[in-house]
């Protein structure tokens, strides 16, 4: 295969930059065309409509790559329809008949780590037409950008596949929970109620102690390794060296609970389940919890608290500002729980651990595929005769 030409992106299309029009001019009725501000409103292939404007500023086309150019800089998404692009966004579109539009997109997405580099901003970052222009972007023969569009699209097929069947696996513990023991907002099923402060031996504050990157001492979970439905994500960590003494005051043991007590408002009460023997440390943020085995499960309790009536229960109990709202110790106990009993809770306990065995084993799948799309994303676009991606000289 001979090396493509390189050739200024802007060369090979249009940029459209987005502006946002009056906010007078938005409305939620579907009148005029679908507005959108940004990566918020994007979703797997094609943004998701929540706004229409009336009198749109900067209009991008069927098929035009939408580009979120700020808060974060580089996600790509597709227009399906003609629509207003606010100031978070550009459209790009081929101009030329010897690029392929899928063809670009691949490159853009390519590209994405690029322009985040190139963000700048001191409240986000942000770029401009000038950084998006200055990509270079290799143009083989048509027949040759198909064949690559082809493969490509098989790759994030299988990515897009293998998150999908991650997702489903995720659902079904919810699912479990209330087919087992009913929604806790009616209790159906008559269970006794009892306060989590009945239920549980101990709730205590994590360490404050402030760690690092540096993989010394033991690794502390902080807030973002609980993600919103209560599941541990341990793929960033930092590391925290603290005394013997307070190893033993702030470790979490098999079973403890970690309760995001601060965070934003719709986040805080988020909970997740350290359900291993390794050793690791709680963050401040976090309350951690140990029940009384006699009386709940540790899954049971994990189970309800990121149930959706909980979540509402939490949402309308956390108290603060807008971006840092807060539940205390004190407050945590007074929630009241429908206590089944045990052999339920460790039927439902067993099940959800083989839930939780085939959604690593999908996480796994999950991240090789996307793993191996990038890899053919970076053997598509990155040669030993590429050039510097950008070309400094385009305005």
């Amino acid at each position: 295969m001979t090396t493509p030409d390189y050739i200024p992106l802007l060369e090979a299309t249009t940029i459209v930059m987005g502006q946002s029009p009056p906010g007078s001019t938005y409305n939620e009725l579907g009148e005029g065309l679908p507005f959108f501000q940004g990566k918020a409103e994007f979703g797997e292939i094609h943004p998701t409509v929540k706004k229409w404007c009336s009198a749109p500023q900067r209009i991008a086309q069927p098929g035009d790559i939408l580009m979120s150019v700020r808060a974060p800089v580089g996600p790509t998404n597709i227009a399906d329809k003609q629509c207003c692009i606010g100031r978070g966004l550009a459209a790009i579109r081929a101009k030329t008949s010897h690029l392929d539009a899928g063809y670009l997109r691949f490159f853009l997405i390519h590209a994405e780590p690029l322009l985040a580099s190139m963000g700048q901003g001191s409240t986000f970052a942000a770029i401009g037409r000038a950084e998006i222009a200055s990509l270079q972007i290799p143009l083989p023969s048509l027949d040759e950008q198909r064949r690559i569009v082809d493969l490509l699209s098989r790759a994030e097929g299988i990515v897009r596949l293998r998150r999908e069947a991650q997702k489903k696996a995720a659902e079904v513990i919810p699912a479990l929970f209330l087919d087992m023991f009913g929604d806790p907002a009616a209790n159906p099923k008559g269970w006794p109620m009892m306060t989590l402060g009945e239920v549980i031996r101990r709730a205590d504050y994590g360490s404050s102690t402030k760690a690092s990157e540096d993989a010394t001492g033991l690794p502390m979970l902080r807030m973002g390794n609980v993600d919103s439905s209560g599941h541990l994500d341990l793929t960033t960590l930092k590391y925290v060296a603290l005394s013997p003494k307070d190893v033993a005051r702030f470790r979490l043991e098999e079973g403890d609970l970690l309760f995001n007590r601060t965070n934003s408002k719709e986040l805080v009460g988020k909970t997740g389940l350290w359900d291993s023997p390794a050793l690791a440390i709680a963050a401040s943020y976090f309350i951690r919890i140990r029940v009384r085995e006699d009386i709940v499960r540790p899954f049971f309790l994990w189970a309800f608290m990121n149930t959706p009536f909980m979540k509402r229960v939490l949402f309308d109990t956390a108290r603060g500002a807008i971006g840092q709202a807060n539940i205390n110790a004190q407050e945590l106990r007074g929630f009241h729980v429908a206590v089944p009993d045990m052999p339920t809770q460790e039927a439902f306990e067993a099940r959800s651990r083989d839930m939780l065995a085939i959604c690593a084993q999908q996480k796994v799948a999950a991240d090789k595929s996307e793993s191996t799309f990038g890899a053919l994303l970076a053997g598509t676009f990155t040669t030993e005769t590429s050039p510097d991606p950008f070309n400094h000289e385009a305005i």
